[in-house]
Parts: structure tokens; C-alpha cells; sequence
């Protein structure tokens, strides 16, 4: 979907730039739901458990990855809004050349830090050896989930949604063939369920950066063009690196947490498991209107429309809020009958876990969507320290909640470490973003 983010009603462009982000973060996450549900239905509840258990730690190393690039659209969203073409071919191409740099760096560092983490958490012994070798393969597709991600970011950043979406439709399908095929047809267990995830992501990647390169004639690239330059990657790497600290300390603070969780055993992983599940396609319409105002603010920073950035936070922070709701009752409404959906072992312990989990979630729902509003916002502008800060913030959550709470409130403390995390990020990123537009109204108001 092109979508002129420069021209026309804010709340309008931003919404319908955001339905193909939404239904492209759904389809992402159904990488995982299949893996959860077919281990769980055709393998055994230890094998979810220890799908679930590798979690943090996935969300640790893809999360640090991901980051990255994430921040290298950023001054190609801007540069398109100031119609410096030259510029914006520059850095699309170093992005490609160093996002493969550094996820086949990854890899080696993964596979050396993977089974230490493991145990550093407390992993059962019982679901150990299950969660190295799923774990282990899924670091292989590193590269490829960075290429993706970065051709993926390029495409929005131009204004278009839609295209990569069709080509992730297809890998989905993929996907859920070829998890199918390697787990209940060959038994292959987890170590086929992550095979399964690995090649699909390849599949996306490949017809993405395909579409991107052949179909904006804007962009030019050669075999020339994709020789790193150091002053570029120092650049974007100082966009980036500070949103993929956010993820890394975030994710300490999630594998923290999941230490906390793994001391309850098997069972409550596996309900926490199957209700972050659910809880994660609850998060998908708030965060996806968050990354489409990011697109929209880039762009419009670089054409130093202030007056429209500031406009479209304000309707998107209402917009946000409004949906938080909706998504709370449904969350406390239908979680319940969806966690069904990833668990074989329907033992009543398993489920008073997750259910307890979704109705504590549910009740603080506003504060993630106040989150993913401002920290998209200030990442858009190109203040990505924000999300480091906010990253601390959720830092400090957890491991208040896990060290401090928990030994004396036990379970029921566990459940709020989530929105604690998100007031404590919400708070510095309101105060960084107020005083953000207090300087943008001054450059209005100078105009004048």
C-alpha cells in the first residue's frame, strides 16, 4: 500500500499505513504459534514448555538483531521526506551490506552464549536438551530475519505496507507445511519445528528484497553501491544501536523474569507460554498504528512539517488509548478459550495460571498502548536514546518484581511484572516527547 504520508489527514494516512503493519506482525507472530501449537499438540507439553522456555533468550538475540535495522530506516524515511534521493540510495544500501555483516556475526556469538543463558535462567533439566537444540538451529536464521526486517523497513519507510505483506502470506504457508511435514509426518520434534521456521523466513526474505530493488524506481543499487562505508554505518549504527539496547535490556529483564517463572516448573511456564501467546495478538492493533506513526513522523521530520507530527501523536495517542480498552475486554473475555488453543495438557493448574495471568494483564492494558506511542514517536524523530531509557525502565520493573515481589507474593507478582515495566518506560518517554514538542512549537510558532 504507497501511501502519500506527507499529504492529507494525519489519523487517516497513519490508519490505513498501519492495517498491512498489523496484519504482517500477526502473520510474524504466527511463526511462533505454529511452532507452539503443533509442539504442543503432536510432541508433548515439555516440548511447549520448551518452546516457551527459549522465549527471552530468542527475544535477547533476534531482538538485538532486529533492533539494528530497525533503527537504519529511519534516516531513509527522513531523507525520502526531504527528497534527497542520493542520500536515501546510500544508506538502503550500506543497511543491506551491514545487516548481513552482522547477523552472520551473530550466529557465532549466539551458538558460544546460548546453553550458559540457558542454565543461568534455571532451566528444568527435564526440558533442557529440547530447548538447546530448538533454540540453536533458530540462530541460524538470524541474517535472514535481519535482511527481512531491514528490506521490510525500507519499503515502509517509502511509503508502502502492503507488497511485503503478500510475500510474507506466502512464507506463513510455508511455514505451516513445512512444520507439518517435519514434526507430525517425520517426528522430527522441536528441532523440526525450527528447520520449519528458519527456511520460511528465508522464503520472505528473498521475494521482499526481490520487490524492493525491482520496483522503486527510485531506487538504484549495484554490486558497487553495497561496499560498506564506515561514515554511514557509524551513523545508522548510532541510530540503531540504541533500539537494540532497548530490546537487549529488555529481554535481560524478560529472561530475569523467566528465571522467577521457571521456579514454579513446567506447568507454569507452559501456561505463561500460552497466554503471552495470546496476549501478544492483542498487542498487534496498538503496536502497529505505533510503527505506522513512526513512518509517518520520519517522514514528515525530514520535510519539517512540525505542526503534522504533533497533530497526528495527539489523535494517535487517543486512538491508542481507545483501542487499549477494547483490547482489555477481549483479552479478559476470550483469553481464557484461546490459551486452549496451545495446550494439550488442559490440567486445571495450567489454566488457573493463565488465566490468572490474562485478567491481570487485562486490567493494565492503557499502559502499553501509552508505550508503544511515544517510544515509536521519539524513534521516528530520530531520538532512539529514548529507547534505551525506556528499555532501563522496563529493566528495573522486572527485576524489582522478580527479586522484591515474588519471593513474598509468589505467583500473582509474576503477573504484574508486565505493566510495572510499561508505567516505568511510559513515565521518562512522556517527559523526553513533551519537551520535544514544546521545541517544535517554538519552530511553528517562528514560521509565522
Amino acid at each position: 500500500m504507497k501511501n502519500d504520508l506527507l499529504t492529507g489527514k494525519p489519523i487517516k494516512s497513519i490508519v490505513y499505513f498501519a492495517i498491512p503493519i498489523a496484519i504482517s506482525s500477526l502473520l510474524q507472530f504466527s511463526y511462533n504459534f505454529v511452532d507452539n501449537i503443533i509442539v504442543g499438540r503432536f510432541v508433548s507439553t515439555e516440548a511447549l514448555a520448551a518452546v516457551g522456555n527459549v522465549g527471552s533468550i530468542n527475544s535477547f538475540i533476534v531482538g538485538t538483531a532486529l533492533g539494528l535495522t530497525s533503527g537504519f530506516a529511519i534516516p531513509v524515511a527522513q531523507r525520502f521526506g526531504a527528497q534527497d534521493y542520493k542520500k536515501m540510495n546510500e544508506y538502503i544500501a550500506n543497511s543491506i551490506s551491514l545487516s548481513f555483516v552482522i547477523g552472520a556475526a551473530i550466529i557465532i556469538i549466539a551458538h558460544l552464549i546460548s546453553d550458559p543463558i540457558l542454565r543461568l535462567i534455571n532451566t528444568p533439566d527435564n526440558i533442557f536438551e529440547l530447548s538447546s537444540s530448538y533454540i540453536n538451529i533458530l540462530y541460524f536464521g538470524v541474517p535472514i530475519q535481519m535482511l527481512f526486517n531491514n528490506f521490510v523497513g525500507i519499503a515502509r519507510a517509502l511509503g508502502d505496507s502492503k507488497r511485503p505483506l503478500y510475500f510474507l502470506i506466502v512464507s506463513v504457508f510455508f511455514n505451516l507445511v513445512l512444520d507439518l511435514l517435519f514434526v507430525k509426518t517425520f517426528g522430527m520434534g522441536v528441532q523440526g519445528a525450527a528447520i520449519a521456521t528458519v527456511l520460511s523466513n528465508g522464503i520472505a526474505c528473498v521475494f521482499t528484497a526481490w520487490y524492493v530493488v525491482k520496483n522503486f524506481s527510485i531506487i538504484n543499487l549495484n554490486i558497487k553501491s553495497l561496499k560498506l562505508k564506515w561514515k554511514i554505518s557509524a551513523e545508522q549504527l548510532k541510530l540503531g544501536i540504541p533500539v537494540s539496547l532497548q530490546f537487549t535490556i529488555t529481554s535481560i529483564g524478560s529472561m530475569i523474569l523467566q528465571t522467577a517463572i521457571n521456579a514454579f516448573g513446567s506447568s507454569a511456564i507452559a501456561a505463561i507460554t500460552a497466554a503471552g501467546r495470546v496476549e501478544q495478538i492483542m498487542n498487534v492493533p496498538m503496536s502497529s498504528l505505533g510503527v505506522a506513526n513512526a513512518t509517518f513522523v520520519s517522514q514528515n521530520y525530514g520535510a519539517k512539517d512540525y505542526k503534522r507530527i504533533i497533530d497526528s501523536v495527539n489523535k494517535i495517542f487517543v486512538l491508542d488509548v481507545i483501542m487499549s480498552v477494547f483490547c482489555s475486554v477481549v483479552l479478559v473475555l476470550a483469553g481464557p478459550y484461546a490459551v486452549k488453543l496451545f495446550i494439550t495438557d488442559s490440567s486445571p493448574q495450567i489454566l488457573a495460571y493463565a488465566n490468572q495471568y490474562l485478567y491481570t494483564i487485562g486490567g493494565c492494558y492503557v499502559f502499553v498502548s501509552l508505550l508503544f506511542v511515544f517510544r515509536n514517536t521519539l524513534q521516528g524523530l530520530g531520538f532512539t536514546y529514548a529507547n534505551t531509557i525506556a528499555g532501563a525502565g522496563e529493566l528495573i520493573g522486572r527485576m524489582f518484581v522478580a527479586y522484591v515481589l515474588t519471593p513474598y507474593f509468589g505467583f500473582a507478582a509474576l503477573c504484574f511484572a508486565g505493566p510495572f515495566a510499561w508505567l516505568l518506560a511510559d513515565i521518562p518517554l512522556i517527559i523526553i516527547y513533551l519537551g520535544k514538542r514544546k521545541k517544535f512549537k517554538k519552530l511553528i510558532n517562528s514560521e509565522v
